[in-house]
């Protein structure tokens, strides 16, 4: 409807709209927390929880609006239709930019539970937004170095007993727990110094996705294999704002997780932590050779 606006006006302005969503939703999210935290039983923990949830994807909704609002994107969709947001899910995707989050969140918003991070315990001191994580239940990671297990040897599974008693709350509310497995965004400089077996893919990290099916297997057994491309050229968050980004690919493979790996001791069980990587590096070969077919095709 906007379409005709300039760039770097419609940047702005999708900026402020999402700003001013943000400051209208943050208290009323903020209340429901509070409420949540002090009276601890269970009925309304979990009505709480649905309401946090629910403002959640009425924050992402609206932003997901504005982008119908001002942009004109080709959206190609592929492998959502089985979708149910009454199933848990694992999520991952290749990272090639920072406008990967809300694409996902523009394909997937209302297809699966809202999207869940992991997230390091320093995050819970970001303005607004540590807040916000904490009402809405992502599990803040306490993951212990070799380092500080060798000094104090009592603290060998710690992180993951804590992981899975922050999880538990997922038992009883549907959930979709994302993880990069290249743990950053895709460069050529990035892709170079690790001389990544991949055309267009980092090496993945595989410790991060056992750490999630470690403390979360008897929850979710499913995952999503989202490849993300962008048919023209990578771009950032502020071209994605701008409506500089004309056309994405988006293609959703629904995967079963093999029994094995669900709540697998990856760190003490050499065979399953060696077999669990090259089911990993499986998948990113597969991956790799997806993105050359999407990107040919688009």
């Amino acid at each position: 409807m906007l379409y005709f606006l300039p760039a770097p006006l419609k940047g702005t302005l999708a900026a402020l709209m999402i700003l001013i969503n943000t400051l209208i939703l943050f208290p009323v999210l903020l209340l429901v927390a509070i409420i949540k935290l002090i009276l601890p039983v269970t009925p309304i923990r979990k009505g709480c929880t649905v309401i946090l949830n629910r403002i959640a994807w009425l924050w992402i909704g609206f932003n997901n609006l504005l982008v119908d609002l001002l942009h004109r994107v080709e959206w190609d969709v592929r492998g959502v239709e089985q979708l149910d947001h009454r199933h848990w899910y694992f999520v991952t995707c290749n990272h090639q930019s920072w406008a990967d989050i809300p694409a996902i969140q523009y394909v997937l918003n209302s297809r699966i539970p809202l999207l869940k991070f992991f997230l390091k315990k320093e995050l819970i001191w970001v303005p607004l937004l540590g807040i916000a994580w904490w009402a809405l239940d992502f599990p803040f990671m306490h993951r212990h170095t070799k380092e500080q297990i060798a000094r104090k040897p009592e603290l060998k599974g710690k992180d993951i007993a804590a992981t899975q008693a922050a999880c538990e709350k997922f038992r009883y509310t549907p959930v979709t727990i994302f993880n990069f497995m290249e743990g950053t965004r895709f460069t050529p400089a990035k892709h170079k110094n690790q001389r990544s077996p991949y055309t267009h893919l980092l090496k993945p990290r595989a410790g991060g996705t056992a750490f999630v099916l470690q403390a979360m297997g008897e929850m979710i057994h499913t995952m999503l294999d989202v490849t993300i491309v962008y048919p023209n050229g990578r771009a950032g968050i502020w071209d994605y704002l701008c409506g500089r980004i004309d056309r994405i690919i988006i293609d959703v493979r629904t995967r079963e997780i093999p029994s094995r790996f669900l709540g697998m001791d990856y760190e003490n069980n050499r065979e399953t932590r060696v077999e669990f990587q090259r089911w990993v590096s499986d998948l990113w070969a597969e991956k790799d050779r997806r993105i050359t077919e999407l990107s040919k095709a688009g």
